[in-house]
């Protein structure tokens, strides 16, 4: 890699860090919608990973995850015992939960774009293909794995805090995943397909 690579490749992975602090403290990045709380934050994730690679993709999903752990801490809703073990019923899992669904969010989406690549032997019309896929699987790599971990780690505190039996927790995460997820994997894919097609023109290393 040249060092005017390194240099643009470095430059804008702090950049995009940059943007997901800014949307991690301001109302873009987290919606407050009293159980849980919907985000964009995936975003700029999904398009540093597929623009830079996913070792620095899974470095922006990580500050996605610490932006998260501050966020449920300081500024909780009823659910942020699973994503902060020092809110009240959290405990190691929310750590996990909190992390790793961000970083894989920033890891599968670049090989998505690529396996898509590949099939397409690299041309203008596979790209028009592989950027919203990849956006798309990048949210919903979130929101699923989040939202099924939630069930596997927290079914009892969850079925508390919404007043629902526990056999009704699972029917209750579904929708969640359709009304929160839905909504954001379109989003995602819009907005990779617009935003990394100009970035990928830059030349960027995805290493």
């Amino acid at each position: 890699m040249n060092r005017s690579v390194k240099t643009r490749n470095m430059v804008l992975t702090a950049v995009i860090a940059a943007i997901i602090i800014l949307m991690a403290f301001t109302p873009v990045g987290y919606i407050n919608l009293v159980v849980i709380k919907a985000t964009l934050i995936h975003v700029p994730v999904i398009i540093g990973s597929v623009v830079l690679g996913p070792k620095k993709g899974a470095f922006l999903g990580f500050i996605f995850g610490l932006t998260s752990l501050i966020n449920n801490t300081f500024n909780p809703s009823l659910l942020s015992f699973a994503f902060s073990p020092f809110y009240s019923g959290g405990n190691l899992w929310s750590i996990v939960i909190c992390f790793v669904p961000r970083i894989l969010t920033g890891v599968v989406p670049y090989f998505v774009f690529k396996g898509i690549m590949w099939l397409g032997n690299g041309s203008k019309k596979a790209e028009y293909a592989a950027l919203p896929a990849a956006g798309a699987v990048g949210a919903l790599v979130n929101t699923l794995l989040v939202m099924n971990l939630i069930y596997f780690c927290f079914s009892g505190q969850f079925a508390t805090v919404r007043e629902i039996a526990v056999s009704a927790v699972y029917d209750v995460i579904v929708g969640i995943i359709v009304a929160n997820g839905v909504p954001e994997a379109i989003v995602a894919a819009v907005l990779t397909l617009a935003l990394g097609k100009v970035l990928l023109h830059l030349n960027f290393n995805r290493g």
